[in-house]
This record gives C-alpha cells, sequence and structure tokens, in this order.
C-alpha cells in the first residue's frame, strides 16, 4: 500500500495536478492521520514481496485487457473499411477517452503501439518511391526523422511511459543514421557497413550503451520504482539489453566468412564459448541492477552457443538438440526461483554507497 500511494503522488506531481512539495505534505498527512495507510505490516497477506521490482504496472485487470481487445478490432476495422490515415484519427480520439481521461494503463500501451505503426506505415509509404534515388543512408534517416518527431508531442500530452521510452530509442536510431549519412557521404563509401564491420560494430556499441545508459539514468532516479521513471526504463532495458548484447557478439563474429551471420556453419568452439562468458555477464549486470531483461536477452543465444559446442563435438542431432533445450531450461529456473538469492550474493559484495542506489534487496 505504502508503495502504491507513493507512487500515486508522484505520478500526480509529474502530471501537474499537484506540486512536489504538496505531494511530499500530503504523504506527511496522511501518514500522520492514519499510519497503516502508509506503514502497512509488511507481514500482512496483502503485502507485496519486495523481492520483485520489475512488475509491469500496465497489466491491471481483466478491464484493461478487454478494452485493450476492443481497441485492436476497432483500429483493424477502419483501417480495412477506410484508410490508414484515418486510423490516426481513430487513435486520438480513443487516447484522449480512454488514456487522457480514464487513465487506463494497457490500452494507453495499446495506442502507443497502434500509433508507432502509424508513424513507421506512413514513413516507408512517403520514402518508397525516392528510396533508390536518394540512396540507403539518407532513405534510413528519413525514415527515422518522423519517430521522435510526433512521439515528443504524444507523450506531452497523454504522458504515456512506453511513448517517451520509444521516444528516446528512436532519437538514438536517429542519431545512428546521422552518424552513418555523415560517415558514407564523407568517405564516398556506400556500403560502408559491409566494408568496415568493426568499425560498424563500435558505432553500433557506443549506441547501445548510450541507450542503456539512459535506461540506468531513469533507475538510479526511483531505486524502490514506485514512479514512473522505473517503468520508461523497463521499456528502455527491454530494447538496450539485446541491442547491448548483440553489439559485444558483433565483434565475436566480425572477421567471419558470413560477416555479421551469427552462428554459421564456420563458426567454431571459441566463439561459441566466447558468447557464452558475454550471455554470462549480462545476467550478472541483471542481477546487479535487478532487471531481468538482461538475462532473458541472452537466452536464445546461449541456446545457439551451447548447441554449437555439441554440434563441434559430433553427437547425434536428436541428443545435443534436447540436451540444448535441458540445459537453457535448467538455467531459466535456476535463475528464475533463486532471483533474491542470487541478487544478495552479487549486491551484497557491492559497497554500501553502491547498493543504496540500487533496487532494495528481498
Amino acid at each position: 500500500m505504502a508503495s502504491n500511494l507513493t507512487a500515486i503522488l508522484a505520478d500526480a506531481a509529474q502530471d501537474g495536478i499537484i506540486s512536489d512539495c504538496q505531494a511530499e505534505q500530503l504523504q506527511a498527512y496522511i501518514a500522520l492521520r492514519s499510519p497503516a495507510a502508509v506503514f502497512s505490516d509488511p507481514s500482512g497477506i496483502d503485502a507485496s514481496p519486495i523481492g520483485d521490482t520489475e512488475t509491469p504496472r500496465f497489466v491491471r485487470g481483466f478491464h484493461d485487457v478487454l478494452i485493450t481487445i476492443g481497441i485492436v478490432i476497432v483500429l483493424a476495422g477502419i483501417w480495412g473499411v477506410g484508410s490508414f490515415y484515418a486510423v490516426l484519427p481513430a487513435i486520438v480520439i480513443l487516447a484522449e477517452v480512454l488514456v487522457r481521461r480514464q487513465r487506463l494503463a494497457l490500452p494507453a500501451v495499446a495506442l502507443t503501439i497502434a500509433f508507432v505503426q502509424w508513424i513507421a506505415v506512413i514513413a516507408a509509404l512517403m520514402i518508397d518511391t525516392e528510396a533508390e534515388r536518394i540512396g540507403l543512408a539518407m532513405s534510413s534517416l528519413l525514415y527515422v526523422l518522423p519517430f521522435p518527431v510526433l512521439l515528443a508531442p504524444f507523450y506531452w500530452r497523454y504522458r504515456v511511459p512506453l511513448s517517451l521510452a520509444l521516444l528516446f530509442m528512436s532519437a538514438c536510431a536517429l542519431g545512428l543514421a546521422a552518424v552513418f549519412y555523415v560517415i558514407m557521404t564523407v568517405t564516398g563509401d556506400a556500403d560502408f557497413i559491409l566494408n568496415h564491420r568493426s568499425a560498424t560494430s563500435l558505432i553500433l556499441l557506443f549506441a547501445a550503451l548510450a541507450l542503456f545508459m539512459l535506461a540506468l539514468g531513469f533507475d538510479l532516479k526511483d531505486p524502490p520504482r514506485t514512479t514512473r521513471n522505473s517503468d520508461v526504463a523497463f521499456w528502455l532495458h527491454l530494447a538496450a539489453a539485446p541491442a547491448l548484447l548483440y553489439a559485444m557478439l558483433s565483434f565475436v563474429f566480425v572477421g567471419g566468412a558470413d560477416g555479421f551471420a551469427f552462428f554459421s556453419q564456420s563458426t567454431g568452439s571459441l566463439e561459441a564459448f566466447l558468447v557464452v562468458v558475454i550471455v554470462m555477464l549480462f545476467m550478472g549486470i541483471g542481477l546487479v541492477i535487478d532487471r531481468r531483461a538482461f538475462v532473458t536477452s541472452g537466452l536464445l543465444s546461449l541456446g545457439f552457443a551451447i548447441y554449437q559446442l555439441f554440434q563441434k563435438a559430433e553427437l547425434a542431432l536428436d541428443l545435443y538438440v534436447f540436451v540444448t533445450l535441458l540445459i537453457v531450461g535448467l538455467v531459466v529456473l535456476t535463475i528464475g526461483i533463486g532471483w533474491p538469492r542470487f541478487r544478495r550474493m552479487v549486491v551484497g559484495r557491492l559497497p554500501a554507497s553502491l547498493q543504496t542506489k540500487l533496487p532494495p534487496l528481498g
């Protein structure tokens, strides 16, 4: 209850309904008049376990699910009956009613995704006829440009955490496209990405690190994860974790004959072992910052790496396929069941000054 009250007051302050000072005064007033509302008994049956601070706050009940299903059906019908241009007014009207007024979380996520999809389709249609003439670098830049431009007013109006996260992601993608455009223009090499794979991997790594640092910044603003900052960080980590992982993996495979084709037939045992090491490193990072996205993003790569190691051992096909599934499944279950204990083991060894900036231990 305490975390819910704090989150509600913090969200109200961010929405401009009350000031930060008023939010603090209200919490102090409620604590004075009704201490149980703020300082609930953690041993009670309704107490939420502190071990899981990554619960998505957009899942609130089946009412939201029902409304979201209706949104998807209505938008699909409008697209089919009319045109894709008619979808935008419908998104705005639904957002005004369901997000702006009723504050429904899951429909807000669905409408944000629909809005981004609308931008993607319109941007593709606009540059489709000119793509060959202006080249890949310029067409990529023009394709990404509308995303941050249109997502900014969408977030300003509706304050959906996913829209802010997508705004930062698209801004990062725009910066990445701009860098490649400048490099290709200056060097005159339209195939720079293929001809300079190490440099490309380094650029991608810096972009992924920037996105990760941004997500970490939102996390550090809210260690207890009770405000909207943690929601934004949740979405950013979902993108930053795989982006950072595969940017690092690109250095492992950059010298291969197949370019960026991960886990090709030419992949050796050394590369597969390095992948396992990188994935384990990511799992350690996930434990420290209490973000399971860093674990889930590496499961596919871990499975392929283990599969490759067994393949090099020339075991029977049916054997190493199922052994790979067994090992990855055991890793998932072990980490999932022992997550709080593993966090205490890892975070407990860090300096106290750093522990205070991280999510609390369960």
